[in-house]
């Protein structure tokens, strides 16, 4: 057997509505991109949901939309990916590394306050794994500070923290719709705010500067009963960036919309299955502490002392696994900014990530399973005792 790492669930909903926008013969920005926005603002509770073409795209615009001054500092997890951290640079602010909770691996709260200094002037508020973070204690802390705060949303969509949706606790929300996330469009994002200020100048960011519908002045190419020949016009006040989300992808993402709640159950019904799985394995511990029931998360993951032997041992096995993340404040990108975090440093050699998508079978997860039980880890000799029994 083999075992996929992530993988996208995609079918016959999706390729219908892909179907529609070829039959419109319009794949850039357009009426499904406008659709696609207003039905995700109504599903996360929130104003305003433009698409991008990814987070990355949607963390970078934040940032810039606050118009910090160069130089300030942004407060970041050093346990993310990178674009995290990179948004802070696209605008020539400065990352400092948090170092993780030792439970969740969120963002240590007490690091964060000990770091923070008067030059902070936003934090990177990063759900990891799809675990909400404690974002009312976030958000007082922010608001005592003047800090502004993006939620970086993109191991999850759909949960709620204390009964508000992840993505409209800080000022602006940003998720993630690459293919191997809780759902996809192939590759894009969401940038997403309720405050009526925050947004003001995506449109034009996302489209080189441009704030305007082509899909709409295309109609008017052709109408006769319209005579303006200013149907053409526009202006440009700001360099913008080529960051849009095209009608082909929104298509697929509408599709995903629709299915996100069916395939939300299902990663939580699987990572049960895992929990109760590997509840009685003296050699490996949940990552965190998974509250499927409650919450969405785009991955699982476990603890062990013998990670990359264990890897092996599934990789001989067909399995996939990954490690998420290298703790950006290790990596020579960020030496420059400094700011250890110890212990996300030291234990993240013991992490492994399991496969997960919405079309992983009961089947393959036991198969996971199994092959996690028979695993055994090194004895002092350094000859693992599976090898020894068969010698």
């Amino acid at each position: 057997m083999n075992v996929r790492l992530f993988k996208p669930s995609v079918g016959e909903q999706e390729l219908a509505k892909i179907k529609e926008a070829f039959d419109r013969s319009w794949l850039g920005m357009g009426p499904a991109l406008k659709a696609f926005e207003k039905k995700w603002a109504a599903f996360i509770e929130c104003e305003q949901a433009y698409g991008l073409n990814s987070a990355t795209a949607a963390l970078h615009l934040a940032l810039m939309s606050f118009g910090f001054p160069e130089g300030k500092k942004v407060l970041v997890p050093s346990l993310t990916f990178a674009s995290s951290a990179t948004a802070a640079l696209y605008n020539r602010l400065e990352p400092v590394f948090v170092d993780s909770d030792p439970v969740t691996l969120g963002m240590s709260l007490e690091d964060l306050k000990r770091k923070y200094d008067e030059d902070c002037v936003a934090i990177m508020a990063v759900h990891y794994a799809g675990h909400p973070l404690p974002m009312d204690e976030i958000m007082d802390f922010a608001q005592e500070k003047g800090l502004k705060v993006v939620e970086d949303c993109a191991h999850t969509a759909g949960a709620k923290y204390k009964g508000k949706m992840i993505g409209t606790w800080g000022h602006i929300g940003c998720f993630s719709f690459e293919e191997k996330k809780v759902m996809t469009t192939g590759d894009g994002g969401m940038i997403c705010s309720n405050d009526p200020d925050a947004l003001k100048d995506i449109k034009a960011l996302r489209w080189v500067g441009i704030d305007k519908d082509n899909w709409k002045t295309a109609k008017k190419y052709t109408d006769t009963s319209n005579m303006d020949a200013m149907h053409w016009f526009y202006e440009i006040s700001l360099p913008g960036y080529k960051y849009n989300m095209n009608d082909l992808a929104a298509s697929i993402g509408l599709a995903q919309l629709e299915r996100l709640p069916e395939m939300n159950r299902r990663r939580s019904a699987i990572i049960r299955r895992y929990l109760d799985g590997i509840a009685g394995m003296a050699h490996v511990q949940p990552l965190l502490p998974f509250e499927p029931e409650r919450y969405y998360y785009w991955m699982f993951a476990i603890r062990t002392e013998q990670r990359d032997d264990l890897m092996v041992h599934l990789k001989s096995k067909g399995i996939a696994t990954g490690c998420h993340y290298t703790p950006l404040s290790t990596q020579p990108l960020f030496e420059r900014y400094g700011g250890s975090c110890p212990y996300v440093e030291q234990e993240a050699h013991k992490f492994i990530t399991l496969p997960l998508h919405a079309d992983l079978t009961n089947e393959e997860v036991d198969y996971v399973l199994e092959h996690l039980q028979h695993f055994q880890p090194q004895s002092k000799t350094g000859v693992s005792e599976i090898s020894a029994s068969k010698a």
